[in-house]
């Protein structure tokens, strides 16, 4: 049975699953969100079990006890989970689809269908069919910057030349060793980009782009990944510790997906902690903004859009949760109100947030 389109007076019952930087703010704001109503939140760690969601969520209480177990979701009948851990379970999600519960999520795997491994894609997509349910995936980056917008630029284009989008992170103002010095590679002797690394950006970008390359008519024939860091000249002290000379104090990965022996889509990003650096390629970066993205679309009505986050410095990171958890928040009533499967940014009209 095909579902209407979203409407401003129904409201939706949600489950807010995972409360990490991204999901207590996700939590925050379908606390306060006019359309949503928050009717339980599953968490991770012990020490978060039977906490009031209001403290999780850094607002005041509101009588809504935090849990970690699924059969307690299940039982609430919500009509949609924010799903929001750091790890992916295809369990977790298979059952909450099956029980009816529509799922919005920020996680990769379920970004494009097309990309996810067949069997797993067959589940899920048989489980939404038991449930009459739906699951979409979204956030920032990937997401919002890699479809939501290259769609909006190419609805007044007839001919893509190459859709090129650059993001910038300035990362020093973040407080988080284990992300900067673990993840990311911060403060790292120099070596040669692993396998992983450049896995790991084809799968993160790769099937977002890919979407909207099939989307336009324009299927990228394959991707071509590239890597390189930037060596501090000069030990370098962030919020969390010290990067020393000669490490890796800035990285930068360039995805671009080939159309017929061509480039037509390139993702660059350039992540870092200092623009005082030596790069492992002899090519002299260029630093053109903070923390943002540059969008160039080089077609018959070519565009040239520059986001940045005009926020003061000691703002930016209560800011930055909300770029990638607002979207998927935005997105729970059309998920609600889609036909049974998995769905992509195409596949959703529009999200225009209820603000009021």
């Amino acid at each position: 049975m095909q579902r209407s389109s979203s409407s401003n007076s129904k409201r939706y019952r949600v489950v807010q699953w995972a409360t990490g930087n991204v999901g207590s703010r996700a939590l925050r704001r379908a606390i306060e969100h006019p359309q949503l109503e928050l009717v339980g939140v599953w968490v991770h760690g012990a020490d978060k079990v039977g906490r009031d969601a209001g403290e999780l969520a850094g607002v005041a209480p509101v009588g809504i006890k935090a849990t970690n177990s699924i059969e307690a979701v299940i039982a609430l009948r919500p009509d949609c989970v924010l799903y929001m851990p750091h790890v992916f379970k295809a369990d977790d999600v298979c059952q909450l689809l099956e029980a009816g519960i529509n799922v919005v999520s920020t996680r990769m795997e379920l970004q494009n269908p097309k990309a996810l491994d067949e069997a797993l894609y067959h589940r899920l997509q048989a489980a939404c069919n038991q449930g009459n349910s739906s699951v979409h995936a979204t956030g920032s980056s990937p997401g919002f910057i890699s479809e939501a917008v290259p769609i909006v630029l190419a609805s007044i284009q007839r001919r893509l030349d190459l859709l090129t989008i650059n993001e910038f992170a300035d990362c020093s103002s973040r407080n988080s060793p284990e992300m900067l010095f673990g993840m990311m590679g911060f403060g790292k002797q120099p070596g040669p980009a692993s396998q992983g690394q450049l896995e790991h950006i084809k799968y993160s970008f790769g099937p977002s782009l890919q979407l909207v390359a099939t989307a336009m008519g324009l299927p990228i024939d394959e991707f071509v990944v590239e890597a390189a860091v930037g060596l501090a000249r000069n030990d370098v002290h962030i919020a969390a510790g010290v990067v020393e000379k000669g490490t890796v104090a800035a990285t930068k990965t360039i995805l671009t997906g080939m159309h017929q022996g061509k480039p037509l889509m390139k993702f660059t990003t350039t992540w870092f902690i200092s623009t005082d650096v030596e790069t492992s390629d002899g090519e002299t970066w260029k630093f053109v903004q903070p923390s943002g993205w540059h969008v160039v679309m080089q077609g018959d009505c070519p565009l040239d859009v520059v986001i940045t986050f005009p926020v003061a410095p000691e703002d930016y990171a209560e800011m930055t949760p909300g770029l990638t958890a607002h979207r998927p928040v935005n997105a729970v009533p059309y998920v609600c109100e889609a036909p049974a499967g998995v769905c992509t940014t195409v596949d959703l009209p529009q999200i225009i947030p209820q603000l009021a």
